[in-house]
């Protein structure tokens, strides 16, 4: 039985690439992608008996209120976290493309949430945010295990290594954020809307850095960690989910973009990295119609619904979209523009909450 987000590590790839590569793929990928799916199963064991991390990591984890603080270890391609520390803050370029993609990618991510929602790191208590790169013998996966980041270096056949996209890193660090604001469980819709929301921040991050509007942006999640091998842009696209790709090995993107193509399943913890799709396109059509940058308002309205005491561990969609709705009337107004967006973009991915709808009550 799938287990509740306090016995999950948060992975950016699906479990279903890695099975349909398991069963479609040439000798190597399969026994990377077994590996794979063999290393995160044992991680979710690990947490769900809170033995994850030696006591040197949780040290190294105490509050700094205010200041940035990152360090970057390498596993030397062992199963091992955290390794041995390689960068820390405020030291020079390593040279080391994982290591300095890490750490441009933690830096970006804490100044999304500190400078455009004035939060103090991943717990708003000055968390320092620590990663491993070179995990593993060609891990496929990125992954935060409640205390850390963890990227593996790709099998270099299908995937690149996986510090490659800033969108990953933020994706994975905004777990952190959903976990200590909304501790929005592991399943079914609430666990889709916690992957929703990684795939927001992880878009948002990666704008900013572009210094992309909403119109600007491609919306696509993990572009460049495909190699030249695979039919594909990126792992997911908020803009038109369900087009990402299609490939032999990974199999057609399955995320629908509606709630009449949800998808009713008990694998991935009830699906929670395919339906994150419908909300996705919300955020999408939202952020768009709003126009400017999207972390200005439709990143704002989002942020502030995970924040709001009425969110609860087993909100689905459509009380999420009752609350964003909410948050845009309490920020911009009753009926304003923002709001009237934010309705608009719910109703046509067929969550359609009417202007007299009372807000969920705490």
């Amino acid at each position: 039985m799938p287990c509740p987000h306090r016995c999950s590590i948060f992975c950016i790839l699906p479990p279903h690439i890695l099975s349909h590569i398991a069963r479609a793929g040439r000798a190597k990928q399969r026994q990377a992608a077994l590996q794979t799916l063999a290393i995160d199963q044992t991680f979710r064991a690990l947490r769900a008996a809170r033995l994850v991390g030696p006591e040197g990591v949780r040290a190294a984890l105490a509050a700094a209120p205010g200041v940035k603080r990152r360090t970057i270890s390498s596993a030397g391609h062992q199963e091992v976290l955290p390794g041995e520390p390689v960068r820390r803050e405020g030291e020079p370029a390593s040279g080391d493309p994982a290591v300095d993609e890490a750490y441009d990618g933690l830096g970006h991510t804490w100044d999304l949430f500190n400078e455009v929602f004035g939060r103090d790191s991943i717990d708003d208590e000055g968390m320092a945010l620590h990663a491993t790169v070179h995990y593993g013998q060609a891990y496929d996966n990125a992954f935060w295990n409640g205390q850390q980041m963890v990227f593996g270096d790709g099998d270099g056949e299908l995937f690149n290594r996986f510090t490659i996209a800033v969108d990953i890193i933020a994706h994975e660090l905004g777990h952190g954020v959903t976990e200590d604001e909304g501790g929005l469980v592991y399943l079914f819709q609430p666990g889709a809307l916690n992957e929703h929301l990684s795939d927001v921040w992880g878009a948002l991050v990666k704008q900013k850095v572009l210094g992309q509007t909403a119109q600007e942006a491609d919306w696509l999640i993990g572009a460049g960690l495909f190699t030249d091998a695979v039919r594909g842009r990126a792992l997911r696209s908020m803009k038109a989910p369900g087009t990402a790709y299609d490939d032999p090995l990974l199999g057609k993107d399955p995320q629908p973009d509606h709630m009449k193509r949800y998808v009713r399943t008990y694998q991935d913890n009830g699906g929670v990295h395919i339906n994150s799709g419908i909300p996705n396109r919300a955020f999408y059509l939202a952020a768009t119609s709003l126009g400017g940058y999207a972390w200005e308002k439709a990143g704002r309205i989002w942020y502030e619904t995970l924040r709001d005491p009425r969110l609860r561990a087993n909100t689905g969609f459509r009380r999420f979209a009752s609350l964003t709705i909410d948050r845009a009337g309490f920020l911009y107004g009753a009926n304003s523009v923002e709001q009237k967006a934010v309705r608009e973009a719910w109703r046509q991915v067929g969550i359609g909450i009417g202007p007299g709808a009372a807000a969920p009550e705490a």
